[in-house]
């Protein structure tokens, strides 16, 4: 995995722990926050976030406002849903508020891994697009 940079939100810390563990055996550049007000500190301080792996059910801030919150303020930043409480509506509430995908707990890590995979992909594509499109712009200008 080219070096992902990875953002784990869960206030269970004990699965916590252990995915972060796993995901650094991997190679993955893993940062762990235990709620969702410090997910959106971590990725305000750091700008480089690639991937959220967001739990759904957590006190305080929810993962459903936690992904409003993130799509708001970081839209590039793409979000792994995770829960041991899934519903299909959730699923697909998280789905049409941007979600790149959804997982149920407890998850395969190599199936997690495909899937933080292809949500960096799709993070690099947008980049990618993005730099494209300035770069028009600029030259078109010089015209």
């Amino acid at each position: 995995m080219n070096h992902v940079k990875l953002l784990l939100v869960d206030d269970e810390k004990a699965f916590l722990d252990t995915i972060t563990k796993r995901m650094e055996k991997r190679q993955v550049d893993v940062t762990a926050a235990y709620s969702g007000q410090e997910a959106l500190a971590v990725l305000e301080e750091k700008k480089k976030m690639e991937v959220v792996i967001l739990d759904v059910k957590m006190p305080g801030m929810d993962g459903m406002e936690t992904l409003k919150q993130i799509k708001t303020r970081f839209p590039l930043v793409e979000v792994i849903m995770l829960t041991g409480h899934a519903t299909v509506e959730t699923a697909i509430e998280g789905m049409k508020m941007g979600a790149f995908d959804y997982l149920m707990k407890p998850c395969d890590i190599d199936q997690l891994l495909e899937k933080v995979e292809g949500a960096a992909e799709k993070k690099q594509k947008h980049e990618e697009k993005i730099m494209e499109a300035r770069m028009k712009e600029i030259t078109n200008q010089r015209v």
